[in-house]
C-alpha cells in the first residue's frame, strides 16, 4: 500500500515536472526567437533562414533518433497517396505559420504578437465550418465573438501597432488554422493518427523544403551582401530547444490529456505577455491591453471546455482508448513562433 501511495506521488510529481517543462520551454523559445531576430549581438534577423534552420534540425535529429539510434518508433500506416495529399499542404501551412509568425517579431512585440495569437480559434472555427468540419450554432457564434471582441479591444489598446506585424501575424495564424484542418481531415477522413515525433519525422522535411525556396529568393541574396557574423553555437542551441518544445508536448500529451495542454497553454500564454513587459523594451503594457486579453482567453477557455466537451462525449472504440492519449493530432497546440 505505501509503495503504491509512494508511486502515485512520484508520477504525479512527474506529470507536474512535465507541465512545467512545457511551460518553461514553449515561453523560453518564443523570447529566444525574438532575441535571435531583434539583437545587436546576434545580428540576424532572417526569420526564413531562422526557421528553416529549424525544420533542418528538426528533420535530421528525428531521423537519427528513428531510423539509425531506433529510440523512438515512427508510426505505420503512411502511404505516398497520403503523404501527397495530406502530408504536404500539413508541411506547407506548418512551414508558412513558423515563417509569417516569426518574422512578426521584427514588427510587433512579443505580448501583443501573443495577444492577436488568441484569435486562433475564430479561424478554425470558421475554416472548419468552411470545410464541413464544424457545425455553426449560436452557442459557438458567442464564444467567438467574446474572443474577437477581447482581441480588438487588446488591439486598441496597444501604443505602437505596426500594421505590417498585424498582417504577418495574422497570416501566421491562418496558416495554422489551415494546418490544424488538414490534421484533422487527416485523421477522420485518412484514419491515421501520429504521435508528435511522428509528424515532425514526416512533416519537417517537406517543411524545409518550403521554407528553402523562398529563402532562396528572399533571404539568401540579403545575407550574402549583409555584415553579420553565424553564431553556430547559439543558433544550435535555439534549434535544440525548439525540438525540445516538441519533445515536452509528447511527454505532457502522454502523461495527462488534452484539457491538461490547453489549461497549460493558456497559462504559457500569460507568462508569455507578462514577462515580455519585463525582459524587452519595445513591450508597454497598458490595461486596456490586459482587459481585452483577459476577454480573449475566456473566450478561449469557453471554446476549449466546449470542444472537450464534445469530444467526451463522442463514442471512443474500446481498441482505441490506449492510443487517445498518444495522440495529438486535434490538439491546437505547438507552432510557438
Amino acid at each position: 500500500m505505501a509503495d503504491r501511495i509512494r508511486g502515485s506521488i512520484g508520477e504525479e510529481a512527474r506529470t507536474y515536472i512535465y507541465i512545467l517543462l512545457y511551460i518553461a520551454l514553449s515561453s523560453g523559445q518564443i523570447f529566444f526567437n525574438k532575441w535571435v531576430l531583434s539583437s545587436k549581438e546576434i545580428n540576424f534577423p532572417y526569420p526564413l533562414g531562422l526557421t528553416l534552420l529549424h525544420m533542418v534540425f528538426s528533420s535530421v535529429v528525428c531521423f537519427i533518433l528513428c531510423k539509425v539510434l531506433k529510440l523512438m518508433k515512427v508510426e505505420e500506416g503512411m502511404t505516398t497517396e497520403i503523404y501527397v495529399q495530406s502530408v504536404v499542404p500539413i508541411g506547407a501551412m506548418f512551414a508558412m505559420t513558423l515563417w509569417l509568425g516569426n518574422t512578426a517579431y521584427l514588427y510587433i512585440s512579443v505580448s501583443f504578437a501573443q495577444m492577436l495569437k488568441a484569435i486562433m480559434p475564430v479561424a478554425v472555427f470558421l475554416l472548419g465550418a468552411m470545410a464541413g468540419l464544424e457545425v455553426m450554432s449560436c452557442r459557438m457564434l458567442l464564444i467567438m465573438s467574446v474572443i474577437s471582441f477581447g482581441v480588438l479591444v487588446a488591439s486598441y489598446g496597444e501604443i505602437n501597432v505596426n500594421w505590417i506585424g498585424v498582417v504577418y501575424q495574422m497570416g501566421g495564424v491562418v496558416g495554422e488554422a489551415l494546418r490544424l484542418i488538414f490534421m484533422e481531415i487527416l485523421v477522420k477522413r485518412k484514419g491515421l493518427k501520429l504521435n508528435p515525433i511522428s509528424v515532425m519525422y514526416y512533416v519537417s522535411p517537406f517543411s524545409a523544403l518550403c521554407l528553402f525556396i523562398p529563402w532562396i529568393f528572399l533571404e539568401k541574396p540579403k545575407m550574402d551582401e549583409a555584415n553579420w557574423s553565424f553564431q553556430p553555437l547559439t543558433l544550435a542551441l535555439n534549434s535544440l530547444c525548439t525540438f525540445a518544445l516538441n519533445l515536452s508536448v509528447f511527454l505532457v500529451i502522454s502523461h495527462t490529456s488534452a484539457l491538461t495542454i490547453r489549461v497549460a497553454g493558456v497559462v504559457k500564454d500569460w507568462v508569455v505577455v507578462l514577462l515580455s513587459a519585463a525582459l524587452f523594451a519595445d513591450t508597454k503594457l497598458t490595461v486596456i491591453n490586459l482587459l481585452g486579453y483577459g476577454i480573449a482567453i475566456a473566450g478561449v477557455a469557453a471554446y476549449n471546455n466546449f470542444k472537450l466537451k464534445k469530444e467526451t462525449h463522442r463514442p471512443i472504440p474500446d481498441e482505441t482508448r490506449e492510443d487517445e492519449m498518444s495522440t495529438v493530432t486535434l490538439i491546437p497546440q505547438k507552432t510557438d513562433t
